[in-house]
């Protein structure tokens, strides 16, 4: 008997089919029996390919599964950047003050003979630097005037500035530095209060907190919108989806991403429903670069490029269960393919060389046809889908969504992989196993709006706290530009 791996399995059953074939030439087998042999030996050879795939672990290098719930993922990318994005801007710094000063270690006396230095012209100076942070309360109270007419004997009262509306109240610099914390930095509203206390003195209650974060939300709608009409003008959009948990339920953040821009919204479904509810894709006519979710497929009135790290990885789990020849041989032509266009200053391939690319990618996959075990024909009157394996799976799409894959080669603007999309949401997950749910489905809509907000200022070089400052006193144009 043979031990549960895939090599000797394959190694039985060919040596079986090798006895079949033998006993068929010499005439030993009756037709019946040849055909009925024949079939089980097809099923047989089926099943083995999806026990295979069955059998073997998936993790982050060889599927879809995320890298935080597997070991390190070590998966480099051809076209892969070490760029840490644009370094901040902070020209509009204002709450802020450094105070300066430089102090001189005089020498008088030399320290090998005493001699008297006091005289003696410096020759030069070393210098050394510490810095330091003083945190500093700001208390500014107003006191309104209230005088009564000697005329009428009514009283007047001084008018107060626009922003102190209350007895009480904190300035933009606390709430800028609160939403950093609680959005950019994804701490718990609990572990913001202390740090507060340890800063102010005060304890500010979770309500005032969780209203900076609507004040903010509703103070980016405009910028939201701008934001939506940017994104539909480029030429090439990633797009992604991942599940959030609002009041115990599964809840779904769709990310739009292209250039400097990265936009999530929140709704209760993943598919075709929420993006005709977001109304992006259905208004879009360029490239929208995803991972072949069938959701996405469905829009014909734009163009499709796959994402290759997904492809990569389905082909390596192809290889690691059934070691067919094609899959290695898509696997490197894929790689070969996007080294060869991040070597190009142009970023794309000739006609010719995109025809001969054409070629071999379906040489590869007609081979990887025959290799395959085939699928057996549907019994009459049976419903529902045929089973099929998963490499089987892999084979179709890469044949049916040739254009799609190849896009990448074919047109400068559109990327080998969604990385973008998927490295915009990454934080999302991270926020969650922070917050663990989201209570109302009112914050986890404005957590995706201000992180959207922040990325995108991250990612043209402000600094995410200069920017929720400017944000929440109206001065979104000193960004903008507009």
């Amino acid at each position: 008997m043979p031990s549960v791996n895939k090599q000797s399995l394959r190694e039985e059953l060919e040596a079986h089919q090798n006895r079949f074939q033998a006993l068929c030439a010499d005439g030993k087998l009756s037709s019946d029996v040849s055909t009925l042999i024949q079939g089980l030996l097809m099923l047989l050879e089926l099943m083995l390919a999806i026990f295979l795939e069955k059998t073997t672990k998936k993790d982050n290098k060889n599927s879809s599964k995320p890298s935080s719930q597997t070991e390190k993922d070590e998966t480099a990318s051809t076209s892969g950047t070490n760029k840490k994005g644009k370094p901040e801007n902070d020209e509009h710094f204002a709450n802020s003050k450094t105070r300066e000063s430089v102090k001189i270690a005089k020498v008088t006396v030399c320290g090998y003979c005493a001699q008297d230095l006091s005289s003696v012209e410096c020759y030069t100076h070393e210098r050394r630097t510490k810095i330091d942070i003083v945190f500093e309360k700001v208390v500014q109270h107003v006191d309104a005037e209230i005088k009564e007419c000697p005329r009428c004997h009514e009283y007047t009262k001084g008018v107060f500035p626009s922003d102190m509306s209350g007895p009480l109240q904190y300035g933009n610099g606390i709430k800028a530095y609160v939403l950093s914390l609680l959005m950019a930095q994804m701490v718990s509203l609990n572990r913001v209060q202390k740090m507060m206390k340890a800063l102010i003195g005060i304890v500010i209650s979770e309500a005032t907190l969780l209203k900076y974060v609507i004040q903010l939300y509703v103070a980016l709608e405009a910028w939201e919108t701008e934001s939506i009409d940017y994104l539909l003008k480029q030429r090439a959009m990633h797009v992604d989806e991942t599940s959030l948990r609002v009041d115990k339920k599964n809840q779904w953040i769709h990310v739009y991403s292209s250039g400097e821009v990265a936009l999530k919204f929140l709704h209760a479904k993943r598919g075709k429903e929420a993006i005709e509810d977001i109304n992006i894709i259905p208004r879009y006519g360029g490239t929208i670069i995803h991972d072949c979710w069938a959701s996405y497929l469905s829009y014909t009135h734009c163009d499709h490029g796959l994402c290759g790290s997904h492809l990569l990885r389905e082909l390596v789990f192809v290889i690691d269960t059934n070691g067919y020849a094609w899959a290695s041989n898509m696997k490197r032509f894929l790689q070969e393919t996007c080294a060869k266009i991040t070597r190009r200053k142009r970023k794309k391939l000739t006609r010719v060389e995109y025809a001969n690319l054409q070629k071999r990618y379906r040489n590869i996959l007609t081979r990887g046809g025959k290799e395959m075990p085939p699928i057996p024909a549907r019994q009459n009157g049976k419903k529902g889908k045929v089973a099929k394996s998963d490499a089987h799976n892999l084979w179709e799409r890469l044949i049916n969504h040739e254009a799609a894959v190849l896009l990448f080669a074919k047109e400068a603007h559109v990327s080998f992989t969604n990385n973008r999309a998927e490295q915009d949401l990454r934080m999302s997950k991270v926020k969650q196993k922070v917050s663990g749910c989201y209570r109302k489905e009112i914050y986890a809509k404005a957590y995706c709006r201000i992180s959207s907000y922040l990325q995108t200022m991250t990612n043209k070089g402000h600094n995410p706290m200069i920017a929720i400052q400017l944000a929440l006193s109206g001065q979104l144009h000193l960004l903008t530009g507009e």
